[in-house]
């Protein structure tokens, strides 16, 4: 199953973006910290959905517009009382098909499994604005997952098709961890 060779294929970056992220998370004081951690994701996602739009439609995803995306991290950055105004630059990878958007959207929805976690990191911080997007789908999170990953695997039906995926995910993990290489973006 692709699901499976993809999560193979990429733990290294997986591994060392989430390491990255904990270390920021770690960091994270007070509202204005975290409003600050959330433009990192912002920027990200946005450019990642903006590069995946032309090829995830309702007939690849049908339920895609109701899932999470950027929106979600603005409202909860102004939530905070910041703004996106600062948010640091992002680039996607390069998206030409409709295995390479599902290979970067495995990445974005797969964030969604560790969003329980940090929303209990955030709470013993006294944390408890701003958390929309890492709340994830509640209780339907995953059954989100399983959709997905039914949609992404049967949407690569060689293994050339399986390679383009794999290889966008790999590279979707890679480019995130280049946002959060960037100086740290200025408090509000």
């Amino acid at each position: 199953m692709l699901s499976t060779k993809i999560k193979e294929a990429t733990k290294a970056p997986h591994q060392q973006l989430e390491g990255v992220v904990v270390r920021k998370l770690k960091a994270i004081k007070n509202e204005g910290d975290y409003a600050d951690f959330l433009k990192y994701f912002y920027a990200y996602f946005n450019a990642v959905e903006k590069a995946i739009k032309p090829y995830i439609t309702k007939e690849v995803l049908p339920d895609y517009g109701d899932r999470r995306n950027s929106s979600y991290l603005r409202n909860d950055i102004e939530a905070l009382k910041g703004t996106i105004d600062d948010s640091p630059e992002a680039h996607a990878p390069a998206i030409g098909n409709i295995q390479e958007a599902l290979g970067a959207l495995y990445v974005l929805e797969g964030s969604i499994m560790g969003g329980s976690i940090i929303v209990k990191m955030l709470e013993k911080l006294g944390i408890t604005k701003g958390i929309s997007f890492f709340s994830g789908y509640g209780e339907g999170t995953g059954q989100k997952w399983a959709l997905f990953i039914e949609v992404l695997n049967k949407n690569a039906s060689s293994e050339g098709e399986e390679a383009l995926a794999i290889n966008a995910a790999g590279n979707t993990f890679e480019q995130f961890g280049k946002v959060f290489e960037q100086e740290e973006v200025p408090n509000n």
